[in-house]
């Protein structure tokens, strides 16, 4: 599989996860802040998917339909969490989660050979970052240790 093909995979897989952690988070989080950062993460993740898989369907690129197998194992081992430690776990993951969807755009911007796949990652880039720095904020806040 070649750069583009991975990064359309892991990108779209990515967004599903973030949707469904993010409805879950306002489902389950303990705290406002949380239930909040689940209900952005599903806004946000919604349309950046929308936009991924039209970028996909005009060139004939197939998505994933679901979460990788660990993001679904990651997903049910939340589900059986609560209270604060389910917004513990929830912070840790998204944090993890976020730094990896970086490096995968930075990654594709750097090396990716398909220009609409370029320029999503450009235009999404910013908005995974300013995710980043507010679930940082948020398990800072709640002085929970994300590294």
């Amino acid at each position: 599989m070649d750069n583009d093909s991975s990064f359309f995979k892991d990108a779209a897989e990515g967004g599903i996860a973030e949707v469904d952690a993010g409805k879950l988070a306002q489902e389950k989080g303990s705290s406002q802040a949380v239930k909040d950062f689940g209900a952005m993460m599903v806004k946000d993740h919604m349309a950046a998917s929308e936009k991924l898989q039209s970028i996909a369907a005009v060139q004939s690129i197939s998505l994933p339909t679901s979460a990788s197998i660990m993001q679904m194992a990651s997903q049910k081992k939340m589900q059986m969490l609560s209270g604060t430690s389910f917004d513990e776990s929830y912070l840790k993951d998204q944090t993890k989660a976020h730094e990896e969807t970086v490096a995968l755009f930075k990654k594709e911007i750097a090396s990716g050979q398909n220009p609409q796949a370029k320029a999503f990652a450009t235009s999404t880039l910013p908005t995974v970052q300013s995710h980043l720095m507010k679930v940082k904020g948020l398990a800072q806040q709640a002085s929970i240790k994300t590294d």
